[in-house]
């Protein structure tokens, strides 16, 4: 079978327009995602400045695991997590944290969020101020991302 240098030049044509098609098209779907996680970050955020503790659990996932910024061992469990946070919030007011040049990675169902944060507020009636790095993984699951990792480092 002989094929002409045109047909060739067409079939490669063809298949490099397919294929930035399909690449374009799907990269709303990912811009979208990583927007959603980045927002489901900055939701459970605002839901300890609001002292929700019950909105701040809806974004945990059941197998939570993590590794805090003084806690000595791995902390597990949701409702470890859960309890930490509200006995924090109890102990605190003006609670607010921002994220520094975060950079969101999904893949399918699972993404994770490495970012700066600063943070400040009132604790036991003494203002703080902490600047850190830190990694968030997240799982997808009936259509939410559910925080299921953190590791918090503080920077001095």
């Amino acid at each position: 079978m002989k094929y002409s240098i045109n047909s060739i030049l067409l079939c490669l044509i063809f298949f490099s327009v397919l294929s930035c098609q399909m690449t374009n098209s799907s990269e709303p779907f990912t811009n979208s995602s990583k927007e959603e996680v980045k927002q489901t970050l900055i939701n459970m955020w605002g839901a300890i400045e609001k002292e929700d503790i019950e909105r701040y659990a809806s974004f945990i996932h059941p197998d939570f695991t993590q590794f805090g910024e003084t806690d000595p061992v791995l902390r597990v469990g949701k409702e470890s997590e859960v309890n930490g946070i509200g006995s924090w919030i109890k102990e605190s007011s003006n609670i607010h944290t921002e994220m520094v040049d975060p950079i969101v990675t999904v893949k399918g169902n699972t993404a994770w969020i490495v970012y700066y944060w600063e943070d400040h507020g009132t604790t036991n009636g003494k203002p703080f101020a902490t600047r850190g790095k830190s990694t968030r993984i997240f799982v997808k699951e009936n259509d939410h991302w559910l925080c299921i990792h953190g590791h918090y480092t503080l920077l001095l």
